[in-house]
Formats: structure tokens, sequence, C-alpha cells
């Protein structure tokens, strides 16, 4: 049993029902925000230490990191019983999807940055700082968590049972109709 399937079942019955149809996003949250604390500790270091000209860059580098330990996580625990895929597959549809996500989430900071200026001498550390904070972790993480959820669960681990499922359904259907019609 998961620490997930422990919390769970002390939830009273109607949010253990809802917590279990959604299991595979609360997993993915979690993972998320330990992702979270990976990529803004790395780049608030960087940004701090030897990128701090180069907020972008920092962030980049900070998201791959984040990336890399995403896909284990995402892969062994929050996905762990979709797939089918060979895992070389599996990885490059997961880079891939993660680099789309590098992309959202560091745009906002492209634009606070560069588009709308806020940065040092222009207006206070403090401020660039806070600029930073909501353009790269807010904006920027919850495009690509939106996105990412989706296209993991689409591309990446699909559920290849109920796939099958459908089109066996879907080509009993067909039949069924054809024999109505003939």
């Amino acid at each position: 049993m998961s620490f997930v399937d422990g919390v769970v079942n002390v939830l009273p019955r109607p949010l253990a029902e809802i917590a279990f149809r959604h299991h595979e996003l609360i997993k993915f949250a979690i993972v998320g925000g330990i992702t979270f604390v990976i990529d803004s500790g790395i780049f608030y270091f960087l940004k701090l230490t030897v990128l701090t000209e180069k907020p972008v860059t920092a962030k980049i580098i900070s998201g791959v990191i984040a990336v890399i330990a995403s896909y284990i996580l995402n892969r062994e625990w929050s996905f762990r019983n979709r797939g089918g895929r060979e895992r070389h597959h599996e990885a490059f549809l997961f880079f891939a999807v993660s680099g789309v996500g590098v992309v959202l989430s560091f745009l906002p900071l492209w634009v606070s940055s560069y588009v709308f200026d806020l940065r040092v001498p222009d207006v206070s550390l403090m401020v660039e700082n806070i600029a930073d904070f909501i353009s790269a972790f807010i904006i920027g993480n919850l495009l690509q968590m939106a996105f990412r959820f989706w296209a993991m669960r689409r591309w990446v681990f699909p559920d290849e049972m109920n796939q099958l499922v459908e089109e066996f359904e879907d080509e009993f259907l067909f039949e069924e109709e054809q024999l109505g019609h003939s």
C-alpha cells in the first residue's frame, strides 16, 4: 500500500471516492510539488550566484533537471500502471512533451524580463524576484502542468487496455449496425 493509498483510506467516503477516481492526478500533483522544489531551488541558486544576468538560462537548466526527476517519479509512481511502450519510445515522448512544458514554463519569465523589463536596474531587486517568481513559477508552471498532465495521459503513458476496449466496442457496434441494415 502506497502513502497516497493510506491517506485515501482514512478520508471520509465521499472524499475517498473522489480521490480514488483522480489518483493519477493526485500523484502527478505530488510529483509536481517535489519537482517544483527541485526546480525553484536550482533556479534561485543559479540566479543568485553564477547566472545573475541570465535568469532564462537559469530557468532552462533548473527546468531540465526537474524534468529528469519528473520522468523517474512519474514513470515509477504516478503512471506505473499505464504504458506498454518500449522504454526508449516512452522516454522520447516524455522528454518531447516535457520540452514543450519547459518552453511553456519559461515564456512568461521571458516576457516579464525582456518585454516588460522587470530587471534590475529598471526595478528593485525585490520587484524583479517577485516578478520572476510569479511569471516562472506560478503562471509558467500552471501552463506547463496542465499541458503535461493532458499530454502524459494521452501520448506518453496511455491507458492501453481502455483503448483496446474502446476499439473493440466501436468495432462491435459497427458490426451490429451493419447486421441491422442488412
